[in-house]
């Protein structure tokens, strides 16, 4: 074998190498910046990613892509909750008193468009709003649940006697807030902590909860909306009222000695036609009213309908331990 043969051949030797490592480092410069296109800075989204994310409520589970920020709320409590987590709804069903919205929050609403009531919510007022999201209640629209969810993402809630916690915490969920959700109920327990250690032996005070309304007079149970944040306090309820079945009984003036306690808390639901006020006038007028200790002793008080029953929201549930501070630690 030749010399020049082995000298060519040791070139292409050596040429085959010098490939072989170019190829190699290129290899791994090309992996290096496929690991770094890989690892964003986490703390930016990636551009064009929308979040999603899979609720669970009453009617099964609902996608929602992004966060909402055009949202729709067809229930009074949904409405406080909303308005606790910042978020301006942009449309909602009106408040029960008001026109058309609770005192205590028709500052924040104001420019939200009036969709009907919770019972009726007028759905074509709903699409042409072209919301983010929907919130509202089993109880109320299982019947409408398709025709909201052919408009935007729909979100129920079971029920809404005593379960404003629960739903206020599905709401946050839904608006991706569950963090934010969970700092306003852990500051409402707080509360309720500070006033139980002030209160003391004032606890054992027995509570009594009545409502005038147009066409019926209740006595207030436990599972009411009053009653479920007295006993989250531990204040004393009289015997006849310490029932956790149903929140409520429609009374005759009969039973209005069932409506004794060291105090009572008495509210009136007006519509605006004088109904409720005049059934007030009459009952605290009546023998039997002006007979119990409770009223003798000065201890009967009435206290606004809006906060202590009908709004059922987080505002309301604050406002009401206002009230209750108010009576029993000032």
């Amino acid at each position: 074998m030749s010399s020049t043969y082995l000298k060519k051949k040791s070139v292409f030797a050596l040429l085959a190498v010098l490939l072989s490592f170019a190829l190699v480092l290129a290899g791994c410069g090309s992996a290096g910046g496929n690991q770094q296109a890989a690892a964003p800075d986490k703390s930016e989204p990636s551009a064009g990613k929308t979040e999603e994310y899979t609720v669970k409520h009453a009617m099964g589970e609902t996608p929602i892509k992004g966060t909402p920020k055009k949202v729709v709320v067809l229930t009074n409590e949904g409405t406080e909750a909303v308005l606790a987590l910042g978020i301006k709804p942009v449309g909602a069903v009106k408040s029960w008193n008001g026109d058309p919205w609770y005192d205590h929050i028709k500052k924040d609403m104001e420019g939200v468009k009036v969709l009907g009531t919770e019972h009726q919510p007028n759905l074509e007022e709903i699409a042409a709003l072209k919301p983010d999201l929907i919130l509202g209640v089993k109880l109320r629209h299982e019947k409408i649940y398709q025709q909201l969810s052919a408009i935007a993402p729909t979100v129920l809630s079971e029920t809404l006697r005593g379960e404003w916690k629960n739903n206020f915490k599905l709401y946050a969920e839904a608006l991706n807030k569950k963090a934010e959700g969970e700092q306003v109920i852990s500051a409402f327990d707080k509360r309720v902590e500070e006033f139980k250690k002030k209160a003391g032996d004032k606890l054992k005070t027995k509570v009594s909860l009545v409502r005038f309304m147009p066409d019926r007079i209740r006595i207030y149970y436990v599972d009411s909306f009053a009653g479920i944040i007295l006993k989250q306090i531990g204040f004393a309820r009289p015997e006849k009222q310490n029932i956790d079945k149903g929140f409520a009984d429609n009374v005759t003036k009969e039973r209005i000695p069932e409506m004794e306690g060291d105090i009572l808390f008495y509210w009136t639901w007006e519509t605006g036609d004088g109904k409720a006020s005049q059934a007030e006038k009459e009952w605290t007028n009546d023998p039997l009213w002006k007979n119990l200790n409770v009223v003798k002793n000065g201890k009967a008080y009435k206290v606004d309908d809006s906060i202590w029953n009908t709004a059922g929201g987080v505002k309301a549930a604050n406002l009401l331990l206002d009230d209750l501070e108010k009576f029993f630690l000032k």
